[in-house]
């Protein structure tokens, strides 16, 4: 298998996982239901800039795992030098 291909491969496992059962109206109710435990009134900028920075945050974590995967699937390399 090429590079290429494992690298797909272990992306696509690591948005699965991310992803995992939840439905796209699961993840929104849950995101509400948090902004509204923060004090955030429904409806109000305020909120929608709460599920935005929420929506940011989850990008950047599967950002983050992507490229971790990628990178985990490549061997690693340790150079020693030795000194006389």
């Amino acid at each position: 298998m090429s590079p290429i291909s494992s690298r797909l491969i272990a992306l696509a496992t690591v948005m699965l996982v991310l992803a995992g059962c939840q439905t796209a109206e699961e993840i929104r109710a849950s995101d509400e239901n948090r902004c509204v435990s923060y004090g955030f009134r429904p409806r109000t900028d305020a909120f929608a800039a709460c599920l935005q920075r929420i929506d940011l945050d989850r990008r950047a974590e599967l950002r983050a795992a992507s490229r971790e995967a990628l990178f985990m699937s490549q061997p690693v390399y340790v150079v020693r030098t030795y000194r006389r």
